[in-house]
């Protein structure tokens, strides 16, 4: 049985039992800044087990399933080894009060168990055995042993058998396992809980039904081979990579075929190189796979190395196909850059060796800022940094190592907050500029493309704005034109960009743009462009800063001249209208 037909089989059974087939969530999280990429099924869906949304009314029904794409870069260390990987698929089903663990569990049975469906046979199952005040999972274990009397189970505290949350706080609960071949194939979380940011619990008010499957490994135990590489969802990448390098040690082929995966999905959905935040995951995974195709694969770091490969990647997955060319070019920039940065960072690495050596200290320890620096900076892997330090008698302090990069971790993910405050990274000039003209791009579309556009999420940078916004296809020639024009226009009338704290309730009645189901406090600042709230051309809710008049954002007029009555400036320029994720268009534009 092929992956393609694994796939298609879970979402028909599920179909079957009446859930709602929802495609993949973006792998860079919605209004959901505790978490850097998308790393569970569940993600997208947050907001319904919490009551902040109602699935019933948002997709028809209480019960959905999905394959959703997912990053996660914890176990990074461990990708090669058979079974760890950074980029996977996760099959889940989710229910929002719909139904509960004897459903749960009958409709996981089935599916692993039926020669209609997998045919395969489970090893053993775990349950929750209680800890910290929360009480065992009773109720699923006699349900297992309802279905089938001589399965066996197995119990486990907090540590493996209580799921969650995502980030800090968020949805929690006792899990249920399902083992065969000897793995984790199939995890069905039992959310009661709310975990808060202090580590606390409080039930839900609605109990729901979270599980995660991953894709790789239920193929692996499917197909009977060794390793998650051994299937067909990484054969193919994996013979390309010989077919180039010859016999070189497997795990190291198996982590750049792993990389190159995960980078080609990371740069379709729009993420960019970068030293913070998503850009900073992606640039290390990227110099990462470089570096260990340079000291253990190939002789030289051949700055093509990654083009078959990642071709073969594009033609297993073709959804990439739309992205083919950002792929490439993103890579063979990034490779380009690495060329001339690795050499400066052997050298560093052989300076600093021997200056410790030259010092002869007693430890012949690798300070932890320097490995950090190494990591951060030049982008080396801190398995190679072990391996060349171990080359030359010396050794590193990983867990001193481990502590910087959560201080580094941090800092990333308060700067992704940030961004999603208005998408403002930081207050410079140029990023209020933008930031206002994220104002004005957001009315111009609701007026050409009609009130059902609405704004998914906006990222600025000194030298761009992005900008993503739910629309069901791409945009013709003419309106992104009829766009600019109108964002020009009011750029030319320099327009005053006004600021109105109130109350949320009257906020709400003024008609200003705001992101529904969002958290917002009781008062709300409200930025509108033009003279007054009420006849207003633009007005949302949004937290600042902005530029005082529209025309600020190309400089022009003076108190000699009246702007309003110049020709309009080009000013505002689309560059690029694309698409981010399943019913989710992104512009980047940039102010000339």
């Amino acid at each position: 049985m092929t992956s393609k037909e694994i796939r298609q089989k879970f979402l028909k059974f599920f179909k079957s039992k009446g859930h709602k087939i929802i495609p993949s969530a973006s792998l860079i999280p919605e209004n959901d800044p505790s978490v850097l990429f998308t790393t569970a099924g569940m993600q997208q869906f947050k907001p319904y087990y919490i009551g902040k949304k109602n699935a019933k009314e948002d997709f028809g029904s209480l019960n959905v399933a999905s394959v959703q794409k997912c990053v996660r870069t914890s176990d990074i260390d461990e990708v090669g080894n058979g079974s760890h990987l950074t980029f996977f698929e996760m099959l889940g089903n989710f229910s929002f009060g719909g139904y509960w663990k004897i459903d749960a569990i009958k409709y996981a049975y089935e599916f692993i168990t039926s020669p209609d469906w997998m045919n395969l046979k489970i090893d053993y199952i775990s349950v929750f055995a209680g800890e910290d005040k929360i009480p065992p999972d009773s109720e699923s274990e006699k349900i297992w042993k309802s279905i089938d009397p001589n399965i066996v189970v197995k119990k486990s505290g907090r540590a493996d058998n209580f799921w969650g949350p995502t980030g800090e706080e968020g949805p929690c609960g006792p899990t249920t396992e399902i083992y065969v071949d000897g793995i984790e194939i199939w995890n069905i979380v039992f959310n009661e809980f709310y975990q808060n940011s202090d580590k606390t619990l409080k039930p839900l008010e609605t109990k729901g039904v979270d599980t995660g499957m991953g894709l790789e490994r239920l193929v692996k135990v499917v197909q009977k081979v060794p390793t998650v590489f051994d299937t067909d969802l990484f054969a193919l990448i994996i013979s390309s990579i010989i077919s180039i390098v010859g016999d070189k040690p497997i795990e190291k082929i198996r982590i750049v075929a792993d990389h190159l995966k995960a980078i080609a999905f990371i740069i379709s959905d729009g993420v960019e190189v970068s030293n913070v935040g998503h850009g900073y995951v992606l640039r290390r995974l990227i110099r990462r796979a470089m570096l260990i195709h340079h000291k253990f694969i190939g002789a030289s770091l051949d700055v093509n190395f990654y083009k078959a490969p990642v071709e073969t990647i594009i033609n297993t997955y073709p959804e990439l196909n739309e992205k083919k060319d950002k792929i490439f070019e993103a890579i063979g920039e990034e490779t380009e850059k690495f060329e001339e940065t690795l050499e400066k960072g052997l050298k560093e690495f052989n300076w600093v060796a021997r200056t410790y050596e030259n010092e002869k200290m007693n430890k012949q320890e690798l300070p932890a800022s320097i490995v950090f620096g190494l990591v951060t900076t030049y982008g080396f892997p801190f398995e190679l940094i072990e391996e060349i330090s171990k080359e030359r008698g010396m050794t590193v302090d990983r867990q001193l190592f481990q502590n910087r990069m959560e201080e580094h971790k941090i800092k990333s993910r308060a700067s992704s907050e940030q961004k999603f405050k208005g998408g403002l990274g930081g207050h410079s000039e140029m990023e209020i500029k933008y930031h206002t003209a994220t104002h004005l791009l957001r009315q111009a579309l609701e007026e050409v493309l009609g009130e059902n556009m609405t704004q998914k999420g906006s990222n600025i940078t000194p030298e761009r704005l992005r900008f993503d916004f739910s629309f069901n296809r791409k945009m013709t020639d003419e309106e992104e034109q009829k766009v600019e024009d109108l964002v020009n226009q009011k750029i030319s009338e320099n327009l005053p960009v006004n600021k109105m704290v109130m109350n949320k309730e009257e906020a709400e009645k003024t008609g200003a743009a705001h992101v529904f189901g969002e958290k917002y406090g009781d008062e709300v600042s409200i930025y509108y462009i033009g003279d007054s709230l009420e006849s207003a051309w633009s007005k949302e809710f949004c937290g600042g800063p902005h530029a005082e008049n529209t025309g600020d954002l190309a400089s022009i007029g003076g108190p000699e001249e009246n702007p309003r009555d110049k020709k309009p400036k080009r000013v505002f320029k689309i560059i690029k209208e694309e698409a981010s994720s399943a019913g989710v268009r992104r512009i980047k534009a940039i102010l000339e």
